[in-house]
C-alpha cells in the first residue's frame, strides 16, 4: 500500500524528465532572449545616433571647434544654443559660461564675466553662445583668433510679439499698455528710455548687436550698423528660415548632420490657456493681447526702424548664401533634416513629438521656465530607452536654464554639491535674474526683473546710463561677409 501511494506521488520518471527538460529550455529562452534583446536595443541605439546622422558628405573641410554665437532675444536662439551645448558636451569642449545665467547683460559684455576668466587667452575655451549684450573687443579677450562668429535675426514684427508676450511684466512700457496693438498705435506714450528692461521694447537687435537702440534713423547710421555687424560675424542666420539656416551653418560649421538636428525649446503655446494647440517661434495664431492689424505692423516697424534695416539687409544676404548653395542642393538637404528630426521624434519622444504644457511633464528637472502671457511647452521623453539612447535625446530637450547648470558642474565640479541642493534660480531665458545663482554671487547688471523690480540701487543707475551710451564706435569689429539680393 506504501509502495503503491510512493508510485503513485513521484509518477512516471519520464514525465519528471520531460518536465525538467521543459524548464530548461525555457530558461535558455528567455536567458537568450534578454540577451538579444540588449544586443538589439544596442544596436539601435548606435543605429539611431552613427551613421544616418553623419549627412551628405561635407568634402575636406574640418570641423570648428571654436564657436561665438551671439544668442539674440526671441529669436529661436534657445534651439540654437541646445545644438553648441550638445555638441560640446559629447566632445568634451571647454565652455565659456557666465557667472550666473547670462555675461551681465544688459550690460555690455565684459570679459570678466566669464567663470574661470583669468586673463586673456590664459584658458582656451571652445564655445560661447550665451546671452549678451555684443562687445567684440572684450569677446576677443576670451575666445581663440580662429573662432567663428554667427548669430541670428527675426522680423521685427514677430519679434515684437514674442518679446511682448515674453516680458509684459517686466518692461514697463508693455505693461502699461492694453495690448500690442495699442503699445503700436502710439508707442511714445508708453516708452521712457530712462526706465530698466524697456530696451525689450524698441530695437532690440541693434541692442543685442552691441549698439545704441534709441538713436534716431537714419539710413547712414543704419548701413553704418550693418556694416559692423558683416565685419563681426561670419554667419547671420534668419529664424523664419530655420531649417535653410541650419544646414548654411551645418557647412559652415564643419559639423554632421545629427548636430544642427533638434527640436523647437521655448516653444510657447498658441492660446493663454485651454486646448492643445501649440506653436513655436516662427509663426502663431495670436492671443487677442498680441492681435495686430496691418496697419499696426507697419508702425512696429517704424518703431523698430533700425531693426527693420538689419533684418532687409541679412534677409536678402541669407538668401544670396542659399543661391550661392544652390537652390536644388538646399531643398534636398533641408527635406534630409526634417526627415532625420522626424525619425528622432518618433525615437525620443512621447506624444508624437509634439511639445506638452510644464505641469505634464513628469520629470520635473526637465521642465522650461514660465514667463509672460503664454506658456512655455517642452517634452517628455519616450519610456523604455536603453541608456544611451535616453542620454542622446534627453540633450536634445534639455532646457536652457538645466543644461547651463549641467556644464557649469562639469566644469567646475568644486562648486557643484552646493548647486545641486539648491533649488534651481527662476530665470527668464534671455531675461535677467528673479533670484541669485545658488553657485555665484549676483553680479551688478543681472539685475531682478519681478513685478515690482529689483537689484541694487547701483545697478539701476548703471543700466539707466548703459542705455543711453552709444556704443557704435567700440563694440562691434572683426572680419566677416554679406552679400545683396531680394527679399524671399
Amino acid at each position: 500500500m506504501r509502495l503503491g501511494l510512493g508510485r503513485y506521488r513521484v509518477g512516471p520518471m519520464w514525465l519528471w524528465k520531460a518536465l525538467l527538460v521543459f524548464v530548461a529550455i525555457a530558461f535558455a529562452g528567455q536567458l537568450l532572449g534578454v540577451i538579444f534583446n540588449k544586443s538589439l536595443q544596442q544596436d539601435r541605439s548606435r543605429s539611431l545616433f552613427s551613421s544616418d546622422g553623419q549627412g551628405p558628405p561635407l568634402g575636406s573641410c574640418r570641423p570648428h571647434s571654436h564657436v561665438m554665437f551671439l544668442k539674440t532675444h526671441k529669436t529661436a536662439s534657445s534651439t540654437v544654443l541646445n545644438m553648441l551645448y550638445r555638441y560640446g558636451e559629447e566632445r568634451d569642449l571647454f565652455f565659456a559660461l557666465p557667472l550666473g545665467y547670462q555675461f551681465g547683460y544688459p550690460l555690455p559684455f565684459n570679459a570678466h564675466r566669464v567663470k574661470g576668466y583669468r586673463g586673456p587667452h590664459v584658458a582656451e575655451f571652445s564655445i560661447m553662445g550665451n546671452h549678451m549684450r555684443f562687445n567684440k573687443p572684450e569677446v576677443e579677450k576670451v575666445m581663440p583668433v580662429d573662432t567663428f562668429y554667427f548669430s541670428i535675426m527675426r522680423d521685427p514684427v514677430a519679434l515684437a510679439e514674442s518679446s511682448y508676450a515674453y516680458y509684459k511684466a517686466v518692461a514697463p512700457a508693455f505693461k502699461k499698455a492694453k495690448g500690442l496693438g495699442d503699445f503700436a498705435d502710439n508707442p511714445r506714450k508708453y516708452y521712457d528710455p530712462r526706465l530698466r528692461n524697456n530696451h525689450y521694447a524698441r530695437n532690440l537687435l541693434w541692442f543685442d548687436f552691441g549698439m545704441d537702440h534709441n538713436a534716431n534713423f537714419s539710413t547712414t547710421l543704419a548701413r553704418r550698423g550693418e556694416v559692423a555687424v558683416r565685419r563681426a560675424f561670419k554667419l547671420i542666420l534668419v529664424s523664419e528660415h530655420f531649417d535653410q539656416s541650419m544646414v548654411l551653418l551645418r557647412h559652415a560649421l564643419c559639423w554632421p548632420l545629427d548636430a544642427i538636428v533638434s527640436f523647437s525649446l521655448n516653444a510657447r503655446q498658441q492660446k493663454p490657456s485651454g486646448g492643445s494647440s501649440w506653436v513655436g517661434k516662427v509663426a502663431a495664431a495670436q492671443p487677442p493681447a498680441l492681435a495686430l492689424t496691418d496697419d499696426q505692423r507697419l508702425k512696429l516697424r517704424e518703431w523698430n526702424a533700425l531693426d527693420w534695416h538689419l533684418y532687409q539687409a541679412f534677409n536678402r544676404s541669407f538668401w544670396n548664401e542659399v543661391d550661392r548653395f544652390g537652390r536644388i542642393r538646399m531643398d534636398q538637404e533641408v527635406a534630409l533634416l526634417r526627415t532625420r528630426r522626424d525619425v528622432l521624434a518618433r525615437a525620443c519622444l512621447r506624444d508624437g513629438g509634439r511639445p506638452v504644457e510644464a505641469s505634464r511633464i513628469r520629470d520635473k528637472t526637465i521642465r522650461p521656465f514660465q514667463s509672460g502671457l503664454v506658456k512655455i511647452l517642452g517634452y517628455e521623453l519616450q519610456p523604455g530607452l536603453d541608456n544611451a539612447t535616453h542620454q542622446s535625446c534627453l540633450r536634445m530637450i534639455r532646457p536652457e536654464i538645466q543644461y547651463k547648470d549641467l556644464l557649469d558642474a562639469r566644469q567646475f565640479p568644486r562648486a557643484a554639491p552646493q548647486a545641486a541642493q539648491a533649488q534651481a534660480p527662476a530665470i527668464p531665458a534671455g531675461g535677467a535674474y528673479l533670484r541669485k545663482d545658488p553657485s555665484s554671487q549676483l553680479r551688478t547688471g543681472e539685475l531682478g526683473v519681478g513685478e515690482g523690480g529689483g537689484g541694487t540701487g547701483e545697478d539701476r543707475s548703471r543700466l539707466s546710463r548703459s542705455n543711453n551710451i552709444n556704443n557704435n564706435q567700440t563694440l562691434l569689429r572683426g572680419g566677416g561677409g554679406g552679400g545683396k539680393g531680394k527679399i524671399k
